[in-house]
Order: structure tokens, then C-alpha cells, then sequence
């Protein structure tokens, strides 16, 4: 049985594998993929939105699939349970995470145009939102999804649809990976250019490096790809996670970005991670926000704004943040997708 992503039609090369065997043992191949997403696991397991199992349109497949429905149904609403042929199955896991990172893609593009014109892009998310023909989730705008999932299954179904000969519908699925990355250079690229065109030895402080909170997976996070662009700008580094060690952080480096010794001169006097967020925040030029912990909205700001250097910059790469109070208390704050000082609307305030 198949729990997890696989390319389309897998379970026919599983079946062949089977049948080659001289056990005599009769088999039928079930695709039952799991929709579990890290740091909410066992309740997406106990009240799932959906089961998905999917088998041969045979009598032996169909009662496959309805023995491991009779299994489901158990705790499972009937309603919630849906079978499909095997294809349809396979097929539909990577399409729902496709269709995940669509969405984020589409916000964070909006919030480059919410920077350009004054418009905030979380009232423009809440405003669609609210349309319930598209939904409030996954509408919020950030420095850019990561994980294992997302860009991996996308890239699945590009390469799906360029070996079916389905070039333009693959460029679509591309430009979802491609924006992804264009957010996250224009936020590196934004803080280099609000600290005055230049981020060469200064400190910087990366607040969250696991690539979405309650979790310490930095798979394909956000944090290195913005931390690769300031070690090219020889920015100094410091870093605080509540999960992510400082060899985990190393690796993650050198494994997605092939930033290592031998690619950053000097990397491991660049870098390092610090016990608290006090610590990694002394005489800091900026604060960078990469992780959405809980922990990061209870800060002492003030304590925080005390101990960096002036001025004293925050960017706030998940709009976590309360950032009137953090301008009242000194600082610059750059937030993506929200207005800036330097946006003037059309009646000239």
C-alpha cells in the first residue's frame, strides 16, 4: 500500500514487481496517501478533512479499498472517506500540495504589489478571503514556504507533465516554484537595500530558522536561502531557535544552499547560533524574522531596541509582529507586503 507522494502511476510499477514473484501470493495494490502536516500529525490523523484510498476498478480492487474503508470507519465519517481508481489517488496528493503552494505564491506575489502601491496585504487577503468561493486558508503572505513537501511534489508534477509532452501547463506549475524564489530573494534583497545598500560586517539577527514553527524541521526553509544571500553580502549572523540546533542549521546550509567553508570564506565566523534571542540580538544592526514562533510576539522589544545598534531595523518576514508599537518604540520596521514611509497615496499625505 502507498502512505506516501509518489509520481503518478507507481503503484502499477509495485504491481509489476509483485507479479514477478514465484510466492504464489495473490496482491492488490492499494494508494491510500497520508495528508498529515508537521506539528499538528496525530490530529490530522484522528479528524482527518479526508481519506483518500484508491485502487483497481476490479472486483478484487474494489474489495481491497473496502476492507481498508471498513478499517477507516472506525473513527472516520463515511462522507469522508473517498475512493478513486489508483491514478486518481496517486494523482490527487500531489495536486493538493500543488495547489497549497499556489496559493501562497499568488498572496506573496500580491504583496509585492501591496508594497508598490500603499495596499496592505493582509487586509487584501482577508477582503478575498472572505469570498467563500476561494477561502481564508493558506492566504497569508511570507518570506516564502519551505518544508519537504511543497517544492518537491510541485516539481513532481513539472516533470509529470514535461514527460507527458505538457510543456505549458509545466512552465505554470514552474513559475509557482519560481515566485517562491523570487520571494525570498526580494526579502534578502530588501534588507540589504533599507540598511543603506550595504549589510557588509554588519550584525544581523535571524529570529527562527525551522522552516514554520512547532517543528524542527528546516528542510528546504526559508531562513538559509536569506542567509546565504547576506553571507554573499558578508553580512555577520547570528541565529535563534527554540528546536534547531547549530550543526542541524550547518547542514541545512551546505545540503539545500552549498554554503560550507569552502564556498563562504570565513563561514564559521559569519554564523553561529546563539542560546537565547537576547544574546543573538546584542549590538545587532537588525532583526530579521524567519520563523513564526509564538515566542517571538512576547519578546521584550524594548530590552531588545536597548541593546542593538542604531537605527535599529526589523523585518518581519512573517507579519507576526505588532508594528506600530515597534516604531514607537524606535525602530524601522520593514514588513512585507505592508505600506511603507516612502509610499505617498494619491491625495498626497
Amino acid at each position: 500500500m502507498e502512505k506516501s507522494t509518489v509520481p503518478v502511476r507507481t503503484a502499477h510499477a509495485m504491481s509489476r514487481v509483485l507479479a514477478s514473484s514465484e510466492s504464489g501470493v495473490k496482491f492488490q495494490v492499494l494508494s491510500n496517501p497520508e495528508f498529515l502536516a508537521e506539528g499538528t500529525a496525530v490530529t490530522d490523523l484522528a479528524k482527518p478533512s479526508r481519506v483518500l484510498i484508491g485502487s483497481q476498478q476490479t472486483p478484487e480492487g474494489l474489495r481491497a479499498a473496502a476492507t481498508l474503508k471498513a478499517v477507516y470507519a472506525q473513527w472516520v465519517a463515511p462522507e469522508r472517506i473517498i475512493t478513486t481508481n489508483l491514478w486518481s489517488s496517486e494523482l490527487s496528493k500531489l495536486v493538493a500540495n500543488a495547489f497549497l503552494a499556489q496559493r501562497i505564491s499568488s498572496i506573496n506575489s500580491i504583496s509585492a504589489l501591496c508594497e508598490s502601491t500603499g495596499a496592505d496585504v493582509d487586509e487584501v487577503a482577508r477582503a478575498v478571503g472572505s469570498d467563500i468561493r476561494i477561502g481564508k486558508h493558506f492566504l497569508r503572505s511570507s518570506v516564502g514556504f519551505g518544508g519537504s513537501c511543497f517544492q518537491k511534489d510541485v516539481l513532481n508534477l513539472v516533470y509529470l507533465c514535461e514527460s507527458f509532452g505538457l510543456r505549458d501547463v509545466a512552465a505554470y506549475w514552474q513559475q509557482v516554484i519560481d515566485m517562491n524564489e523570487y520571494q525570498k530573494m526580494r526579502f534578502a534583497k530588501k534588507m540589504v537595500s533599507t540598511m543603506f545598500n550595504t549589510v557588509t560586517g554588519k550584525k544581523i539577527t535571524i529570529l527562527g530558522f525551522a522552516f514554520k514553527k512547532d517543528t524542527g524541521d528546516t528542510r528546504e526553509t526559508a531562513a538559509a536561502y536569506v542567509a546565504k544571500t547576506l553571507l554573499e553580502e558578508r553580512a555577520r549572523l547570528r541565529v535563534y531557535d527554540p528546536k534547531v540546533k547549530e550543526d542541524q542549521m550547518f547542514w541545512e546550509l551546505d545540503h539545500t544552499c552549498h554554503v560550507n567553508a569552502e564556498t563562504v570564506k570565513g563561514l564559521t565566523d559569519l554564523i553561529g547560533m546563539d542560546a537565547d534571542p537576547y544574546t543573538a540580538a546584542q549590538d545587532s544592526h537588525a532583526l530579521a524574522i524567519m520563523t513564526e514562533w509564538d515566542e517571538f510576539k512576547t519578546l521584550d522589544f524594548t530590552r531588545l531596541f536597548n541593546s542593538m545598534l542604531k537605527p535599529a531595523f526589523v523585518f518581519d518576514g512573517r507579519n507576526i509582529l505588532d508594528h506600530d508599537a515597534l516604531r514607537e518604540i524606535g525602530f524601522q520596521v520593514y514588513a512585507i507586503g505592508k505600506p511603507h514611509g516612502d509610499i505617498v497615496d494619491s491625495f498626497g499625505r
